[in-house]
């Protein structure tokens, strides 16, 4: 019998919303929520059926019916809300980004591993389908000697002033909500860059509005990324080799298709999105359920210290642009 692997959702957002949904449609089992007002764990409980609602952070944690936590608070407090999971014995899904900085991150990385705990980024965007395909066509040199990396992330968000977006003591921006996609898919291809370029525009508040990266690697690859808050661009993504391409459609870090063409544009391959219940972030929870079973810390889709790499290009990005958050 397959063990069965008990979720303790900490905090109630939007975020927590969509993750919980589709838990709940795929058959996982959700336990718990907890959240820092009894009200708000009531009503989300209420909202999807969970059997215990919990009026703090700390008593989600220590609830003995829980195996797993998803840490869904904002960017600032992961590194809080992972630690106290993990003091308590347990296993983490870290909203993305991990953290906010990749000091952070690592803090987070070793206690898991002194404990023995799981810890998994939830970039949903590994996990999903097309994703899944896309490592395989790479792994068999489908595109030759893949050369460059192109992806943008753009939105036309609200501009008020107190929205978490625009609030840089709640870690908004376009950097850390919506360039930690590309910035991740090019990590996925090339891994670490050799040297970064950045450039950015700001809001009133402070956040960062535009972002544009450049990353150059020991083998020469390029990779570019663009992200925006206040502007909806194409959001589509290219994977570009000596032999071909691989052309994401929009949204392309969400379920999508692709295509694989040669260097003729003859088509070699046309990726239907996969048809399956709710959003897609039921994939994540498949991953960190399977890896707990299996008594794995780590994973191989998303590893930890890979997360904690990422942190430390989007310090190296943040560096170049100025941009730091109250309390570093």
């Amino acid at each position: 019998m397959t063990a069965l692997i008990r979720w303790g959702i900490l905090a109630t957002g939007g975020i927590a919303h969509l993750f919980t949904n589709d838990l709940v449609q795929n058959g996982h089992t959700v336990q718990a929520v907890g959240s820092r007002s009894q009200a708000s764990a009531d009503a989300f409980a209420a909202e999807f059926g969970i059997p215990t609602a919990h009026a703090s952070y700390e008593a989600l944690v220590d609830d003995p019916e829980v195996d797993v936590i998803y840490v869904s608070s904002p960017h600032p407090f992961h590194a809080e809300h992972a630690t106290l999971a993990l003091n308590a014995g347990k296993h983490v899904l870290v909203e993305k980004p991990i953290a906010v900085n990749a000091r952070e991150a690592q803090q987070i990385v070793d206690l898991a591993a002194s404990k023995n705990l799981l810890v998994l980024e939830a970039m949903w965007t590994r996990f999903l389908p097309h994703m899944a395909r896309i490592r395989e066509i790479l792994a068999a040199g489908t595109l030759g000697d893949v050369r460059s990396v192109h992806a943008d992330h753009t939105q036309d968000l609200p501009d008020d002033p107190t929205h978490r977006l625009n609030a840089l003591a709640l870690g908004g921006g376009a950097l850390l909500d919506l360039g930690v996609y590309p910035v991740n898919f090019a990590h996925a291809v090339f891994g670490t860059p050799e040297t970064i370029l950045a450039s950015a525009s700001f809001k009133a508040t402070g956040a960062d509005a535009q972002v544009a990266t450049i990353f150059r690697y020991a083998g020469g690859q390029i990779a570019t990324t663009f992200s925006a808050s206040d502007t909806l661009g194409p959001t589509t993504a290219s994977i570009i080799g000596t032999h071909g391409r691989i052309d994401l459609d929009a949204v392309w870090y969400s379920p999508t298709g692709f295509r694989v063409l040669d260097n003729l544009g003859a088509v070699l391959e046309t990726f239907v999105a996969a048809e399956f219940t709710g959003r897609g972030m039921q994939f994540e929870a498949v991953e960190a359920e399977t890896l707990i079973r299996a008594g794995k810390v780590s994973s191989d889709i998303m590893p930890a210290e890979e997360s904690v790499a990422i942190m430390h290009t989007l310090d190296a990005v943040r560096a170049q642009i100025g941009l730091r958050y109250p309390g570093e």
